[in-house]
């Protein structure tokens, strides 16, 4: 074997994420997880009912259709339609995926070649960097800084070169929670229209917005051929686990992304599919009561980490909120949160694993605020040792 070593370099640090660590200690100091990023309480029993009986009447058993169930096709477009005014083809212009995390995998390998530049804004979700690396590609970070975290669009401007390919946005961002303006938004399309450049969205907690709207990039003029739009169901409905994700963008958009996504998990899940097509048609009702509920949680974690001594930079959306650590007397998050177990019995996430420039967010530490009522009082109650 050589001196070579075992895993490819594209992926050399990349061997275990900050989750799997903060989440072995929460287990193994019996400490209360506010780091990953999961709901403790499964969503509607109506919709795990739907995938009970898909399950035990033989639907989606066997491998469903490549492009996914025509069923949950139809609800997705549907969605884009109810919600955001896009129309959409069932047929051509969508792609059931394992995951937001398999669509941004399959969209990065199909779109991208060695030497091509993706901008991505910073502080990202760790498998965007994982991604691009295997993709070939080079990421270039648009930081988004404390303590308003706003894309600027000159820097943006700065960053294109005859090299970019594509823009990565997430909006609402984890985890800053910065949700996108309009303004900001018709800035990016612009930019991207100019330079002629592709544009991958996820917008997995577009249903978790606080303050203002969300609004999909493709919506705007020159966009929709150029944007493959990615969300999914476990944030919105609460079941993570089932990895249900899709894509919506042109028809020689989606057959790109759908050529790479065959030979990653050529299907999946298919009795969520069924499950997945109904949540989506859930009433309005829904919709609005998860908003609320995620909004009482926010304000109830905000002020107990205030009370606690931290900066609370209050997020527009997601189920995250991310603080400072300076004013506790502390400069280095990722130690804090190896710490914090032992001190408090609560885990955190450290910010700077999600920066290439790690000095923007060495002191920055985030939080999930998915949980339940009970659980997130006993946190704060334990934060107030600090």
């Amino acid at each position: 074997m050589g001196t070579r070593p075992l895993l490819n370099r594209r992926l050399a640090g990349m061997g275990s994420t900050i989750f799997a660590e903060m989440s072995a200690l929460a287990v193994a100091t019996g400490s209360i997880n506010l780091g990953q990023g999961f709901p403790d309480t499964d969503g509607p029993r109506e919709i795990a009912e739907a995938a009970a009986n898909a399950v035990l009447t033989g639907r989606g058993n066997q491998y469903p259709p490549g492009p996914g169930i025509p069923e949950l096709r139809a609800a997705v477009t549907e969605h884009q339609q109810h919600w955001y005014g896009l129309s959409y083809d069932p047929d051509t212009e969508v792609l059931i995926t394992a995951g937001a995390t398999e669509a941004i995998a399959a969209a990065l390998l199909a779109l991208l070649e060695p030497g091509d530049e993706v901008i991505a804004m910073e502080p990202f979700y760790d498998s965007y960097a994982a991604c691009i690396a295997m993709a070939g590609a080079t990421r270039v970070p648009l930081t988004l800084r404390a303590p308003g975290f706003r894309p600027d669009l000159d820097e943006l401007r700065a960053l294109i070169t005859p090299r970019t390919r594509l823009l990565l946005i997430n909006t609402p961002h984890n985890p800053t929670g910065t949700v996108l303006t309009p303004e900001e938004l018709r800035g990016i399309a612009e930019l991207a229209c100019e330079h002629d450049l592709l544009v991958i969205t996820d917008e997995v907690y577009e249903h978790l917005v606080f303050a203002g709207a969300h609004h999909p990039l493709a919506a705007l003029p020159g966009m929709r051929e150029r944007t493959v739009s990615i969300s999914s169901a476990g944030k919105t409905f609460s079941f993570t686990g089932w990895k249900v994700g899709w894509v919506t963008g042109a028809p020689e958009l989606v057959a790109a992304v759908r050529t790479a996504k065959q030979y990653l998990t050529f299907v999946s899940a298919g009795p969520f599919q069924y499950a997945v097509a109904d949540a989506l048609r859930l009433p309005d009702s829904y919709f609005d009561t998860l908003r609320a509920d995620h909004l009482r949680k926010r304000d109830l974690l905000a002020e107990g980490l205030a009370a606690a001594g931290f900066e609370v930079f209050r997020p527009e959306g997601t189920y995250f909120i991310t603080t400072d650590i300076t004013p506790l007397g502390e400069t280095d998050g990722l130690e804090f949160c190896r710490k914090l177990p032992e001190r408090c019995g609560v885990v955190a996430i450290p910010n700077v694993v999600f920066y290439d420039n790690t000095e923007a967010g060495r002191s920055q530490v985030r939080w999930a605020f998915c949980k339940r009522d009970d659980v997130l009082a006993e946190a704060v109650t334990r934060l107030r040792r600090l």
